[in-house]
């Protein structure tokens, strides 16, 4: 059922590099132009803090073994925590869902974090089915109304509630990579590796556009990375989608070069550069 949700107001001051994504034409279809301007090896400095939770969520405080709203205890395996963001499926706002089995309240703790972020959530609704429940969000930007597509503020968005997940679901830590440096529980599987984890691959999808999709192992700062990537080969993402399943990421992109679908040497060479920055080892920049 769907939820209108009051305004959450703004904060002063969002992310400086908002006005280069504002710049481009509300007629545009692209969210992120090639040649993005970032350096790809620069990272983005989004450190998870502890945040507040308030008495209003549904699901108690939860210890490894947690309980369920009647007091029963609750199966001890531990559901994969998923959080999607889909730039696709609403042109007015960027659609956000979240699932943790059937561990989820009103996540009205998780909403306030975005308000903190200059975001408004405009809708909200609930539904089940077999995997369990779903919290869909529909976000925007507080001052503007407007979807959101900087890809800084999308990780932070991603960031926030996955943190949100594992402070008030601690058991949710082992399930995520950011458990192994944040959370009660190491994960269990710990980091994957990243050369096994990775996967990625270029399909043709119309004349104008092609669809890119890639799989890899989950890290902090992981979709301003992928587009930094592709913009720098001058290649633009038209829209999107990033999931994080557990320890994997997984991105959609619908991508274009100068408004036609990518020709087989360019979906190699896109390939390529991503598969190489993925399986860079960790410590080739600090080891200088």
């Amino acid at each position: 059922m769907a939820v209108a949700m009051a305004s959450c107001g703004s904060i002063s001051g969002v992310y400086a590099n908002l006005n280069a994504i504002e710049k481009i034409s509300i007629s545009s279809s692209v969210l992120f132009r090639g040649s993005f301007g970032l350096d790809p090896v620069q990272r983005i400095c989004l450190v998870p803090k502890r945040l507040a939770f308030s008495e209003s969520t549904i699901i108690p405080k939860a210890s490894s073994t947690a309980a369920v709203e009647d007091g029963s205890s609750q199966d001890t395996a531990v559901p994969t925590p998923k959080v999607i963001i889909d730039l696709d499926s609403d042109p007015e706002a960027t659609v956000v869902e979240v699932t943790f089995g059937d561990r989820l309240g009103a996540l009205l703790d998780t909403m306030s974090a975005l308000k903190n972020l200059g975001l408004n959530v405009v809708k909200a609704n609930v539904y089940l089915d077999s995997s369990g429940k779903h919290n869909k969000l529909c976000i925007t930007h507080a001052s503007t109304g407007r979807k959101v597509k900087d890809p800084e503020l999308l990780e932070a968005i991603r960031l926030t509630i996955i943190n949100n997940l594992m402070e008030f679901h601690p058991e949710s830590s082992s399930q995520l990579a950011m458990g192994e440096a944040f959370g009660a529980f190491q994960p269990n599987q710990k980091v994957l590796d990243v050369d096994i984890a990775t996967h990625i691959h270029v399909y043709d999808d119309g004349p104008e556009q092609s669809l890119l999709c890639v799989e890899t192992a989950d890290r902090p700062g992981l979709i301003v990375d992928l587009v930094k990537i592709i913009t720098e080969i001058n290649i633009d993402v038209i829209s999107g989608e990033f999931d994080t399943e557990g320890l994997l990421a997984k991105a959609k992109f619908h991508v274009s070069y100068k408004n036609k679908a990518l020709i087989k040497p360019l979906q190699q060479v896109l390939a390529n550069s991503l598969r190489y920055y993925l399986r860079r080892p960790t410590t080739e920049e600090s080891s200088f």
